[in-house]
């Protein structure tokens, strides 16, 4: 070994050195944490991120659980022949088969390998992390005086997956997707079962933690930043706060597991804007848009993503009409 490989620094060495400088100076950071708005924007920062975390790890367990036990062989099997008859039924699987927005990608690109009509397999896509039981409990959770809130984000979400995948099913082109997304994957070896379920639920944890860290933040700071007389002035115009939060859920790109938590922390806006804000953050946001460009190509993103966005919106709005007052 030489003297480079000794001396070579760390993620521990790092973390170690944190560690103790924190220790050092645990004095001056306690002093500036004991303002007032500091406090405030701990308290909300914590109370999101402790109730959304056991949904995010259920959530990614089950994922985990899926990639490991459940073939998309199975779902195929179960579609109607009719392309545009599929659709509903392969929402309708997003009940049964969770998964979170990272998994449900390479899983839709599976269904499309094995010959699932693109609308079904895009239909699931958008439906599996968005109307699975995981996400309609945390939801409940989240909203516990509002269990109208879980029937609207489930009929809105819903809604979305199958208007995408009927009408990509009727206007969507073939050419429009990259040719490697429908080559057959090949089967993973040298790992079990266990192996597969134990490195998916890592993987989906520790890229939907982040995200969830980032969500506690946005909400503290809208609670302590933002002027009041602002929020009570985008209250008042819910339209443009249905868009404000629609942007936002694209910008934040929130894991579904926990964006009902940073949803319902954010008090001060009507219900219809946070709907919005649940129905879109599924469908569209940053990091869905680089993982469909990544699997299906840049020409599938640049009209799917869009597209999504804009019906979304509406069958939030649509939902949010019907079943919120």
């Amino acid at each position: 070994m030489t003297i480079i490989d000794r001396a070579r620094i760390t993620s521990l060495h790092v973390f170690c050195a944190v560690l103790v400088a924190a220790i050092l100076v645990r004095p001056l950071i306690t002093e500036a944490l004991s303002a007032p708005v500091l406090r405030t924007a701990a308290t909300v920062f914590v109370a999101v991120c402790v109730q959304a975390l056991p949904f995010l790890v259920l959530g990614v367990l089950l994922s985990g659980a899926i990639a490991a036990f459940v073939s998309p062989a199975l779902l195929r099997r179960a579609l109607p022949a009719h392309p545009m008859a599929a659709v509903p039924v392969a929402g309708a699987a997003g009940l049964v088969l969770p998964g979170c927005e990272c998994a449900s990608v390479p899983v839709a690109r599976r269904l499309m390998a094995q010959g699932v009509p693109d609308g079904a397999a895009l239909t699931f896509l958008l439906a599996a992390p968005a109307i699975n039981p995981v996400v309609l409990v945390a939801t409940a959770v989240a909203f516990p005086g509002e269990p109208r809130m879980v029937l609207a984000r489930a009929i809105g979400s819903l809604a979305t997956a199958c208007v995408m995948g009927w009408l990509w099913q009727r206007a969507g082109r073939a050419g429009w997707i990259a040719a490697r997304a429908r080559r057959a994957a090949p089967a993973p070896s040298g790992a079990g079962q266990w192996a597969v379920l134990a490195e998916t639920a890592r993987h989906d944890l520790v890229s939907a933690g982040g995200f969830l860290v980032l969500g506690g933040l946005t909400a503290a700071a809208f609670s302590v930043l933002v002027p009041p007389e602002w929020m009570d002035a985008l209250a008042g115009q819910v339209l443009l706060a249905v868009v404000v939060m629609a942007v936002l859920a694209v910008v934040l790109a929130l894991c579904s597991e926990a964006d009902a938590f940073v949803a319902a922390s954010l008090s001060m806006l009507p219900l219809l804007p946070r709907l919005a804000f649940l129905v879109v953050g599924p469908a569209v946001d940053v990091k869905l848009i680089a993982l469909q460009a990544g699997t299906f190509g840049q020409a599938f993103a640049a009209r799917f993503a869009p597209a999504t966005f804009v019906v979304a919106v509406m069958c939030a709005v649509a939902a949010g009409l019907v079943v919120l007052p």
